[in-house]
């Protein structure tokens, strides 16, 4: 099966809500009604306002943090939770929707234990935004991906001074955020904890240093906070570059950290990741705007 149009999706899933109420609920049809309740219930308020975006120094190794810069935003809401595997199964489900990843099927069969219910999803760029937009056609909402800036404003609690998006602001393993996995980054067998596992930020938002690495709407290029928009900024025109092998390919910005890491999970480390690609560390949460 090929994959549906994100409006084919959501008149399928329409057409299943429509049928409820001629001929009566289906176990999937309440399923899919506790999905939309549960991500509509999940989405906090956040009152826009102005801050400096980037690193301040000492935050991360990476230059693309570099320079911090005044962002304002207006006001949008986030969800509080990263997206699980088992809603993701869902929508896949009842739409016929194919993820964008050439091996989906294959990496399942490989590592079923990250693809259970209750982990965080493990998707594509293309994935997330399918996702996000069907509960939002479905709800008559304007959800998607977050922009990379509010994210971080989320992250650090309407930008204040948040080195990670734990309750103190600081890393306490296995108080605050997860520890380290044993090989680090190089441990295949590792795995994400279930969203909400440790505590909230002040803004009430989890897991949003240490768990999966979230999609954001933004292209990637690593200068473009030195060219940056103050206002409600969406990201470069350009997502296209080289990547190791010398082949041009598409790159989204994806936040927040892993759980194969520690340290560098902090609220203002970057990842550029090609849109294509599905790894068992990118995970996602919608977003809306006001």
């Amino acid at each position: 099966m090929t994959n549906l149009s994100l409006k084919t999706a959501v008149l399928f899933s329409g057409c299943l809500l429509s049928s409820c109420l001629l001929f009566g609920c289906t176990s999937t049809e309440d399923k899919i009604n506790n999905l939309l309740q549960r991500h509509l219930d999940a989405f906090v308020f956040v009152e826009g306002g102005s801050f400096m975006m980037g690193n301040p120094g000492g935050w991360s190794y990476g230059k693309d943090s570099l320079p911090a810069h005044k962002v304002t935003l207006d006001s949008f809401s986030i969800q509080k939770y990263e997206v699980t595997q088992g809603d993701m199964d869902l929508f896949m489900e009842v739409t016929g929707y194919v993820s964008t990843y050439k091996y989906y099927d294959v990496r399942r069969g490989d590592a079923p234990k990250r693809f259970v219910p209750e982990l965080p999803a493990a998707v594509t760029w293309d994935d997330a935004r399918a996702f996000c937009q069907w509960v939002g056609g479905l709800t008559e909402q304007t959800i998607d991906l977050p922009t990379e800036a509010q994210w971080e404003y989320a992250a650090r609690s309407r930008g204040g001074m948040y080195r990670f998006a734990t309750d103190t602001g600081r890393a306490e393993a296995g108080v605050n955020m997860a520890v380290k996995a044993e090989l680090g980054i190089h441990d295949t067998k590792a795995l994400p904890l279930p969203p909400g596992s440790f505590p909230s930020n002040p803004l009430g938002l989890y897991d949003m240093s240490g768990n999966v690495i979230e999609w954001v709407i933004d292209n990637y290029q690593p200068d473009y906070y030195q060219y940056s928009p103050e206002n409600n900024p969406t990201g470069p025109l350009k997502a296209e570059k080289l990547d190791f092998f010398g082949v041009i390919r598409e790159y989204k910005v994806a936040r927040g950290g892993r759980f194969k890491d520690f340290r560098g999970n902090t609220t203002v480390s970057r990842f550029d990741i090609s849109s294509s690609s599905m790894a068992s560390e990118t995970g996602f949460r919608c977003a809306e705007v006001e």
